[in-house]
């Protein structure tokens, strides 16, 4: 059995730790970086080498469903791969300065990645819930880095909300061991399938409290009310890492219908539709009303989430392979759009990212440029890969027959929506000036190199789509291979 799928939980539990009795910046930088590095090259090895079996790290030897279990399938090491991605741009922004605003950047930063590691490789579910409660504190302590009443007021509403969320989540989880015996989420699919009456009932209604939970995760309307205020006042670097926070909702949508659907003949879609088309709704009037950059990329993001929902409600394998495919477009494109926003902000003092007309940015071609950009990716405009994307996710319905009227209005509107709001946004930054020229320095390399990584990351999408897309095909059917996972994570051995 390998050890190293244990390592992406290990390595920043051991890097958060060595960190908290460093009280000098600069020792701290140089460990969280080589840290993040080094989970990034673990990444990248683990998904290079993922083949269509997942591959079953037990801890301790001990047989599940009874003995704490991670498994390492294409889905899982995906979106670590995303997360050390989205991460190793978040920190390397950071360094310029923004950690240096409060103490305990840099240990949150590591425990916040534990958490994310824990959430995408477990395999059982009070697991996920402990990784959820691990990650979700570190990010209090990231949302308030920097202090100020705009981050105490979104930090208690976050707080609060997600207090709720764990215990709904507590909840479901109790009720689905009291009919079902287990959490392991291969070990469910069968035990829930041989319940009847009452016990049916019951574990139903428990699928219904952590599809809940996984929607305020995941940000979906009514459950989005935080995601605006608590991104938009974020640091740029925080904000952008949190990026990859919705998807883990998304994940454990994904998760859900996967294993515990499954064994219930109990189908979410119906509730994912009027979701998603409620969350792009939400979306389209955010941008449209949006004040700040900050502001805007964070409905944007809501947005996103809509889409997303839309294409998980759409059954089949070609489904999930588009929503897969937009996911990853989705987060490093908004990652990108945050840490371009911190360097915009920079150069804007005193408006920073209001979008007012202010004096000449330092460096207009170039941030305009990456602007224009990330602008049309968000939008779907050819050849970027958010074109690509939403064609992958327009196109699901007509696979299957399904009804698509509501989720090709909803990504038209959604899109000349961000058209709109993006247009109005460049200009007012870029061309309108209603101050005059002053003293400027441009973007420090640190800063400008990651958000340009990630920006452009859109382009590079689009020219592996081909292999990409048929990468993650794969990792759609390997989802949809319930059978499959079982056998690994119970069968006769980890690999």
């Amino acid at each position: 059995m390998s050890h190293a799928l244990i390592l992406p939980v290990i390595l920043p539990l051991v890097a958060g730790v060595a960190l908290v009795p460093w009280r000098d910046i600069r020792p701290q930088r140089v460990i969280a970086l080589v840290a993040t590095l080094a989970q990034a090259g673990l990444a990248a090895g683990l998904l290079a080498s993922a083949g269509a079996a997942p591959e079953v790290y037990r801890l301790g030897g001990w047989a599940p469903p009874h003995g704490i279990v991670l498994v390492g399938d294409r889905l899982a090491l995906l979106m670590l791969g995303l997360t050390l991605a989205v991460a190793l741009g978040s920190l390397v922004y950071a360094v310029a300065g923004d950690d240096n605003r409060g103490r305990a950047f840099h240990p949150l930063f590591q425990f916040q990645l534990m958490g994310l590691a824990m959430a995408f490789l477990t395999g059982d579910l009070f697991n996920l819930f402990v990784a959820f409660e691990v990650l979700l504190i570190a990010s209090y302590g990231l949302l308030l880095h920097g202090g100020g009443g705009r981050r105490h007021r979104a930090g208690f509403q976050y707080v609060v909300l997600n207090l709720v969320g764990s215990l709904l989540f507590l909840v479901a989880l109790g009720l689905l061991y009291r009919v079902a015996g287990t959490l392991n989420m291969a070990d469910l699919g069968p035990a829930l399938a041989g319940l009847s009456g009452s016990g049916r009932a019951v574990a139903e209604a428990a699928v219904l409290l952590l599809a809940a939970v996984f929607g305020l995760k995941a940000a979906a309307f009514p459950l989005s009310v935080w995601l605006a205020a608590t991104y938009g006042a974020a640091l740029v670097p925080v904000a952008a890492l949190f990026a990859i926070m919705t998807k883990v909702g998304i994940y454990a949508l994904l998760r859900l219908d996967a294993t515990l659907l499954a064994g219930l003949d109990f189908g979410l879609a119906p509730v994912l539709h009027v979701a998603g088309l409620a969350t792009v709704a939400a979306g389209v009037v955010g941008v449209l009303a949006a004040g700040r950059l900050a502001d805007l990329v964070s409905y944007l993001l809501l947005i996103s989430v809509g889409t997303l929902l839309l294409g998980l409600a759409v059954p089949g394998e070609a489904a999930i392979g588009g929503v897969l495919f937009y996911l990853v477009h989705t987060t490093l494109i908004t990652a990108g759009l945050y840490l371009l926003v911190g360097v915009v902000a920079r150069q804007r003092v005193p408006l920073d990212d209001s979008l007012r007309a202010g004096a000449p940015l330092a460096q207009p071609r170039l941030l305009g440029g990456l602007f224009l950009v990330a602008a049309m990716a968000v939008i779907g405009l050819p050849p970027l890969s958010g074109f690509l994307g939403k064609l992958l996710v327009l196109r699901a319905p007509l696979t299957v027959e399904a009804p698509f009227a509501g989720l090709w209005l909803a990504l038209l509107v959604a899109g000349l929506a961000a058209l709109v709001a993006l247009s109005r946004a460049g200009s007012t930054l870029f061309w309108k000036q209603g101050m005059p020229a002053g003293p400027q320095r441009g973007a420090a390399l640190a800063t400008l190199a990651p958000a340009a990584a990630l920006v452009l990351a859109s382009a590079a999408l689009a020219l592996a789509a081909g292999p990409l897309n048929a990468w993650l095909a794969e990792a759609a059917a390997g989802l949809a291979d319930a059978g499959g996972y079982r056998a690994a994570v119970l069968g006769g051995g980890a690999s």
